[in-house]
């Protein structure tokens, strides 16, 4: 089933997540003339009397004057709500949702790892449910102030239950335009599944091996034995999504290590997590994916090691 139904033709957006994604996608939606509507917390005070900046390398600019919130239920009904919460702040969701939400409108899930759709389609149903996959270069550094550094894509697909795929809908569609004049480029999937498996290639090894090694992007490609444990981990993601019925060519692989060639020097934001001593988003990333692959049959081991060593690092970061 494709949940075909458009959005309205001028379309409100919300974003839930004022940090290195939502600050920049929101922030280049509201300059492009969309309304946004900004949920904040440590930062409100900050972006309510200053606006967000965005230092990046398409072109610096600052909103002097932002729609921001503290409370959720203060904002206007959206027709398009931008989830760029990490997955460990997903518990929020059944209070931040529903009063943000309009009655035929979506939830944009920008996360990584696998299985957010899911949880997100026990609140709104997966009829109102679209995940997104970044790809971009971006942190925050200070209150209120997004440095992009590269990149800045995003992949949009519309959920099914048990990531079914649905094609491509209207909605992508509308969404798809309001991003592009945006400057955001947008590409759309018809098995978000495949999406999500493909971007896991990446995210898996060099999340991971950024915090195991404390090192940049460019520093593991430059040492031949982390590079070969990365490569090994990629081949690993891609026998995890054969066994769940979704195929990664090769080339797809070597692609990715092109790119991260070729990459500025960049802390994954697992890496800067790990140093501002903050939890991890382990399970998204790592066990859930590992999970769906074991129970599917594939033997992955490399993923298993690495998924129990960021756990470790993490309760003993954490002090827990």
């Amino acid at each position: 089933m494709t949940w075909d139904h458009p959005l309205p033709e001028h379309r409100r957006y919300a974003i839930l997540g004022t940090g290195a994604l939502g600050g920049y996608y929101g922030a280049c939606l509201q300059r492009s003339g969309q309304e946004v509507h900004f949920l904040l917390n440590r930062d409100y005070d900050h972006v309510r009397q200053w606006g967000l900046r965005i230092d990046s390398c398409k072109g610096d600019f600052q909103l002097p004057q932002v729609n921001a919130y503290r409370d959720p239920t203060a904002i206007p009904r959206c027709d398009v709500v931008i989830v760029a919460l990490k997955a460990l702040q997903n518990d929020l969701l059944p209070q931040l949702l529903p009063p943000v939400i309009a009655a035929s409108g979506v939830v944009v899930l920008l996360q990584n790892g696998l299985d957010g759709e899911r949880q997100v389609a026990q609140i709104v149903g997966p009829e109102s449910v679209i995940g997104g996959l970044c790809f971009i270069s971006s942190n925050k550094i200070g209150p209120g102030h997004i440095r992009h550094l590269d990149y800045g894509a995003i992949l949009l697909g519309d959920y099914g239950p048990d990531y079914q795929p649905q094609g491509i809908s209207a909605r992508l569609k509308q969404i798809a335009v309001d991003f592009e004049q945006a400057g955001i480029p947008i590409d759309l999937s018809k098995d978000l599944l495949q999406a999500r498996w493909q971007k896991l290639v990446w995210n898996i090894p060099f999340n991971g091996l950024s915090v195991i090694f404390r090192a940049t992007t460019d520093q593991m490609m430059a040492d031949p034995d982390a590079r070969a444990l990365a490569e090994q981990l990629m081949e690993e993601v891609q026998q995890g999504a054969a066994a769940c019925g979704r195929q990664i060519g090769d080339q797809i692989l070597q692609d990715l290590i092109h790119k991260t060639e070729k990459m500025v020097s960049y802390s994954t934001s697992m890496k800067l997590d790990y140093e501002r001593q903050r939890p991890l988003e382990i399970e998204a990333i790592f066990g859930n994916p590992l999970r769906a692959a074991e129970s599917a049959g594939a033997q992955i081991p490399r993923i298993r090691m690495l998924y129990h060593q960021l756990k470790m690092l993490d309760r003993s970061n954490l002090r827990i």
